[in-house]
């Protein structure tokens, strides 16, 4: 690259970064290698977090994340976890919908029954 497209690349850069070019070179060669990293990463953080809201809303009506999306394979439902995770936060109905039909397409997810919390006072014994 030539002088003045590494300084256009550096401008906004902290100190001798923005102006020397040696500096400015190794500034935004490192610059480039993070955000094409990133770019990469980017993919990974949002399939994450579709994966922990999907997650939440399927633990609200008993059934974890691997026995609800197996039974939607099994059930042959092709949507995929950024609308899944879309419609658990704003369609808890339409998303209950598809828990049940999950439900019912896996053996694993029936019967589900959550052990009884205990209070403070009760343990105080």
């Amino acid at each position: 690259m030539n002088k003045d497209k590494i300084f256009k690349l550096a401008k906004g850069f902290r100190g001798r970064a923005k102006n020397c070019i040696r500096i400015a070179r190794e500034r935004v060669e490192k610059a480039l290698q993070y955000s094409y990293r990133d770019r990469r990463n980017k993919k990974r953080d949002m399939r994450s977090l579709w994966i922990q809201r999907i997650n939440a809303g399927t633990r609200l009506h008993g059934v974890n994340y691997g026995n609800f999306m197996h039974g939607l394979m099994k059930e042959n439902v092709q949507l995929n976890r950024k609308v899944l995770s879309e419609i658990s936060m704003h369609e808890p109905y339409s998303f209950k919908a598809l828990v049940d039909i999950s439900r019912n397409a896996f053996p694993g997810n029936k019967n589900v029954v959550f052990p009884p919390k205990k209070d403070a006072a009760s343990m105080i014994v």
